[in-house]
């Protein structure tokens, strides 16, 4: 799915308009239904009181009337207010006005406080949309304070009312923050951001039939991965054998991280590979073998640590850094194991991530076919300098994998891959019940597999991290996301 900005959207329901064709209060009355029919459908407008509807002047507000008139027409009796926050009002709200009255009144509100709003209703948010520009402020901004006062149900029509959908507010902007976003066709930018969580709730899509045409003619960076878009395996031939899908080596563990090294290790099998050699300290030897029989197991000469690098030219992708450790033998072998890996594809994670941000001249030196997996403290050492925004986040992402050539998998809610063509694949799957010890050796062991059965690293990083996070929900609902273990991740993975 492509991700649009602002200006994008505008230009889309423009092509649609002229292009379907329709006029633009009828493509309003589409999306009013669409999100009248996500609300019918979810039972909120029956277990709620009284239903509150605020709506602005621009046509977002317009949104809000019409949603308020296919409600009434439904036998409710929506309370609807308009904040007088302007001169002006848009062509296609004055039309819904108009429409509404016939049916009811509305209420011109220009004192915020006297708003009855209480915690057994349930508001719809329909003041700003996705074309806002500039900060919420005057009365749209007392009103957004009041509705956060409120305590009650709230579901903001498109955006959240004073969030930015394609750039970061200010620290001190007053916006909205719902308990559900309906946002009409895609995803907005904003609702990706780590830091726009409180302002975005839990969000749905609803489709307002914009003109797929345009998707295809419009280039965008941005992607959101969904079971519809992710890559493929290739099927399974009757006569292949276990060097079909290529041999894995997985350098991993030291002296009580071993548990890095077989959680990695039973998730690259499960991933696909035909074998499996994993590195680890001799302590490890003994656990390998019992907790992982399906995997050879070659010892360093070292007992706590790795120190030695093996000859790599007989495996197909190499996955090194669970529960390696920093020790100064570990920074030389990642040293060693970069020089001989580069025509060999590779993922580097956890510490082997960590020992390249103290060894920056390492990052020049990286293969061609190479998958980072910082989690976003581990890539601000990467980079050595903090960010100032999720925004400006996204532009050092991509700068970083442009310039060193390789796949960055960004772990967190949302998961993005960033590619040197400059795109982002936002992941759709996952749950909060993965933030837990090993989840991340995991998506490692996956991501070997994937390369060593000749995925090209964006479409390995793309199906990998989509089936880590799907397995991981298929855990949290299980056990739920307080019991979930990285274990417990690997033993959801499904292909």
């Amino acid at each position: 799915m492509k991700l649009f900005t602002v200006e994008q959207i505008r230009q889309w329901d423009a092509y649609t308009i002229t292009n379907e064709p329709i006029t633009s209060v009828d493509l309003m009355e589409r999306a009013a239904g669409a999100f009248t029919e996500w609300l019918l459908r979810t039972g909120l407008a029956e277990t709620h009181r009284e239903i509150f509807i605020l709506c602005g002047m621009g046509n977002n507000g317009g949104d809000g009337l019409a949603i308020a008139r296919l409600l009434y027409q439904a036998g409710y009796r929506p309370h609807v207010y308009v904040i007088r926050h302007s001169e002006r009002s848009s062509d296609d709200f004055v039309i819904n006005l108009q429409r509404y009255e016939t049916l009811a009144k509305v209420q011109w509100l220009e004192d915020p406080q006297t708003l009855p709003l209480n915690e057994t209703g349930v508001i719809i948010d329909a003041l700003l949309g996705s074309g806002l520009t500039r900060s919420a402020s005057g009365l749209l901004a007392q009103t957004i304070k009041q509705i956060n006062a409120s305590k009650a149900e709230v579901i903001s029509v498109d955006v959240a009312s004073g969030l930015f959908a394609d750039q970061a507010n200010d620290p001190d902007d007053v916006i909205v923050q719902p308990t559900h976003t309906v946002s009409f066709q895609i995803p907005k930018l904003a609702f990706l951001q780590p830091k726009n969580a409180p302002y975005v709730g839990k969000w749905h899509l609803v489709d307002i039939g914009l003109s797929q045409a345009y998707v295809d003619l419009t280039p965008s960076p941005y992607f959101y991965t969904d079971t519809r878009a992710i890559p493929v395996l290739p099927d399974r031939e009757s006569f292949s054998n276990k060097g079909t899908f290529g041999h894995a080596l997985l350098m991993a563990g030291s002296y009580g991280k071993i548990g890095a090294a077989v959680l990695a290790s039973r998730s690259c099998l499960r991933g696909g590979v035909g074998l499996l050699t994993v590195q680890v300290p001799r302590c490890g030897y003994t656990i390998i073998q019992t907790s992982v029989p399906e995997a050879m197991c070659l010892t360093d000469e070292h007992e706590t640590e790795l120190t030695q690098p093996n000859d790599l030219s007989k495996y197909s992708a190499v996955g090194i850094g669970p529960g390696m450790g920093q020790a100064k033998a570990s920074q030389q072998l990642l040293r060693q194991f970069i020089a001989q890996a580069q025509d060999i594809p590779c993922v580097i994670d956890a510490d082997a991530l960590n020992i390249l941000s103290q060894e920056r001249d390492l990052l020049e030196q990286l293969p061609a076919k190479t998958i980072l997996t910082p989690h976003p403290k581990e890539f601000e050492r990467l980079l050595g300098k903090p960010w100032k925004d999720d925004y400006e986040k996204l532009r050092l992402l991509q700068e970083f994998s442009t310039r060193y050539r390789i796949v960055v998998v960004l772990k967190g809610k949302h998961t993005v891959v960033a590619s040197p063509d400059g795109e982002f694949h936002f992941n759709s799957t996952g749950n909060a019940g993965m933030a837990t010890g090993g989840t991340g050796d995991v998506l490692t062991g996956v991501l070997t597999a994937l390369l060593a059965q000749k995925l090209e690293p964006k479409e390995a990083a793309i199906l990998g991290v989509y089936r880590h996070g799907e397995a991981g929900d298929r855990a949290a609902a299980r056990r739920g996301m307080v019991a979930l273990t990285a274990g417990d991740v690997v033993d959801g993975l499904r292909w």
